[in-house]
């Protein structure tokens, strides 16, 4: 169960990342409103690490929130913000996502 809620605070990880690239281009109400954005998925992130480090090792899981909030973010830099796509940058987020895996795996 704690996997499940570490993987759903990495995706809150992409969340205010994503509100925070999103107010960077905003003016006014709404960048007030992106910036609430990532406040409130920093702390629905942030609580679902301290849940999750109940029963995972605390390298381990640290590892795999930032982790899903890395590839995540990326994903979302290349298709929302139109960032750049070359072989390089898909080759070292494919060796982060396997990286994430084997944590998985090798964790007790």
């Amino acid at each position: 169960m704690n996997w499940i809620l570490l993987i759903i605070g990495g995706l809150f990880e992409v969340g205010f990342a994503a509100c925070l690239g999103k107010a960077k281009y905003a003016t006014g109400i709404a960048a007030t409103w992106w910036y609430i954005g990532f406040v409130i998925c920093l702390t629905i992130s942030m609580l679902l690490l301290i849940k999750a480090t109940e029963t995972l090792p605390i390298g381990t899981a640290y590892a795999v929130w930032t982790g899903i909030g890395a590839v995540g973010t990326v994903l979302v830099g290349i298709f929302i913000f139109k960032e750049s796509v070359d072989f390089w940058r898909i080759f070292f987020i494919s060796t982060l996502i396997l990286s994430i895996v084997g944590l998985k795996f090798v964790s007790h």
